[in-house]
């Protein structure tokens, strides 16, 4: 069987990093893949008016599986609308040290699901006088209860006893009331052990004991923040990739952004491109070849070669093919 997969490079670093995660996923004989390749973001907003083009969308709605880079000003304008194309309720965020790395807090293995269609992101902002803005936070129960039902399965599946739900329901009582109640309903129904945290403390506490933590389900909001702040725990935003979830698609791609400090100078960090590359691997039913991709990228962390963010002199094209040995 052959699977059809939308590659979107789109901005800065992205066009350095997806091409990497296309060679690793290309090296891995049990697999077949057609990469069909579209344009989203800053150029082709230039060029076209348009900074996610219906061609894209439509690339992405009817591919297996999308690979995403990184998107620079046309953020908002290209990675919220291909979350909603591939119909994505859940942002999957993994963060772990590795071996051989220098990283704040080692022995950190944590995963963040982000309810991936609500809260601020909804992007209902207005100016109801000058000087005077609004942003509406949309909570609902169904898109609580099943973001909980996917986080509690996840870390059933996965092999995770910590579950903690991130709410701020003491502030936001209507709100992240909701969202509590709801998450919380569900780990009653499953008779699951979990905790629950204000997202404030939560981030105190995953700076002084990560280990402490598994699975941690969020708001979207909170579920960004936190996972960013755990890529610092770790090693940086290099090392984090993630998951878009739908019912019938997926969209992969890695936490960090376009980068343009350190674009076109060939030593862009492909580690997360990779690994998310490995998740899009697990979504298709290869859960062995993903086990292999990251088994080669933990490898490569550990004995180099390493891209500067991780104190290396090697290129992005290093590491890569690094990476495809060890395959």
């Amino acid at each position: 069987m052959t699977h059809e997969i939308a590659v979107i490079p789109g901005d800065g670093i992205g066009q350095e990093v997806t091409p990497a995660a296309v060679e690793v996923l290309s090296a891995i004989d049990a697999v077949d893949f057609d990469f069909v390749e579209g344009e989203a973001g800053d150029a082709v907003k230039a060029e076209t008016g348009e900074a996610l083009p219906q061609k894209t969308r439509d690339l992405a709605a009817d591919a297996d599986a999308t690979l995403f880079g990184a998107a620079g000003e046309t953020a908002a304008d290209v990675i919220l609308p291909l979350r909603q194309v591939v119909g994505s309720f859940a942002n999957v965020r993994p963060a772990r040290s590795y071996p051989g790395l220098d990283a704040v807090q080692p022995d950190t293995d944590i995963v963040f699901i982000r309810e991936n269609t609500e809260g601020v992101y909804k992007g209902i902002e207005s100016e109801i006088a000058e000087g005077v803005t609004t942003c509406t936070r949309v909570i609902t129960e169904e898109a609580s209860e099943k973001i909980a039902e996917y986080g509690f399965s996840y870390a059933k599946q996965n092999g995770y006893d910590d579950v903690t739900i991130a709410h701020k329901a003491n502030v936001m009582r209507t709100t992240d009331g909701l969202f509590l109640d709801a998450a919380s309903a569900v780990g009653e129904d499953r008779d699951a052990t979990y905790d629950t945290a204000l997202m404030d403390a939560l981030a105190m506490h995953l700076v002084m004991n990560p280990q402490d933590y598994g699975v941690v389900i969020c708001p979207n909001l909170a579920g960004d923040m936190l996972s960013d702040l755990a890529a610092g725990l770790v090693g940086g935003l290099g090392l984090l990739p993630s998951a878009n979830i739908g019912e019938d698609n997926a969209l992969f791609e890695p936490v960090h952004g376009s980068a343009p400090d350190i674009a076109g100078e060939g030593i862009a960090n492909p580690s997360a491109m990779i690994l998310s590359a490995a998740m899009l691997l697990d979504h298709l039913g290869y859960d062995e070849q993903g086990d292999a991709v990251r088994s080669a990228v933990e490898a490569v962390l550990d004995s180099g070669p390493r891209t500067p963010d991780l104190d290396g002199n090697a290129s992005t094209e290093d590491v890569t093919a690094a990476v495809v040995d060890e395959l």
